[in-house]
């Protein structure tokens, strides 16, 4: 896949994830995923069309954005978007603002 990151931006971009919000990757990937049993989930990569996780040590999955993301400011709100949509999905509710 193609992505408009920089290897520098993708790599900050996953370090926020994997330091910062590694709770959501999880509930990401148990709800949007289809992996409802993950167990641990680190952000692995990110591009134009989707977000990648490593889940419980090695398996790859990819959660598509739900759109061609052009440019970096988009990333949070299409994680926070995902985030709200597999909450829903799981039944529990969201945190507040992120």
């Amino acid at each position: 896949m193609s992505s408009p990151f920089t290897d520098e931006a993708v790599e900050a971009i996953k370090r926020h994830m994997n330091d910062d919000h590694a709770g959501d990757a999880l509930i990401i990937v148990r709800g949007l995923g289809g992996r409802p049993d993950a167990l641990t989930a680190g952000t692995s990569n990110v591009d134009a069309e989707a977000i990648e996780f490593t889940i419980d040590g090695g398996e790859r999955v990819r959660v598509p954005w739900g759109e061609t993301l052009t440019e970096r400011a988009q990333v949070r709100m299409a994680v926070v978007r995902l985030y709200r949509e597999a909450c829903l999905k799981l039944g529990i509710q969201p945190r507040g603002e992120h």
